[in-house]
């Protein structure tokens, strides 16, 4: 299957989001990755048939500071797709250099009952194409 080139946000480092030193503070990369993920799911229309989606994890693993101004390139993909969650990678490069990367998992929850769900097999489909 053809995978979208399309699901990609840039940023800039805001002056909110640094240290007295100048670099990004480190919540401020789950913020960023958080709202890459959600342009990322603004690409696909809602089906009456979604559940409600809770995070169950964040992790992040930093390999280099981002400073005030610099601009930040993200690239979301699928990590994993499980039959009650799925798991979104974004890689935050600046430049060509890799600045850090954070994955972010989803829970499929019943909109009623926010108890745990299996994904509809039309967006599982819709996210395989993103699997990285």
């Amino acid at each position: 299957m053809a995978k979208d080139i399309g699901k990609t946000h840039d940023f800039r480092v805001a002056y909110r989001d640094v240290d007295l030193n100048g670099e990004m503070f480190r919540a401020a990369y789950i913020g960023l990755a958080e709202q890459a993920v959600t342009e990322f799911w603004h690409r696909r229309k809602p089906a009456t048939d979604d559940p409600f989606f809770a995070v169950g994890k964040i992790s992040c693993t930093y390999h280099m500071p981002l400073k005030l101004g610099d601009l930040i390139h993200t690239h979301v993909g699928v990590s994993k797709i499980g039959g009650k969650s799925a798991g979104f990678i974004v890689r935050f490069t600046r430049g060509s250099d890799e600045v850090a990367e954070a994955e972010i998992v989803w829970s499929a929850c019943d909109p009623e009952t926010r108890t745990p769900a299996a994904l509809p097999e039309d967006l599982r489909d819709w996210l395989y194409q993103f699997l990285d």
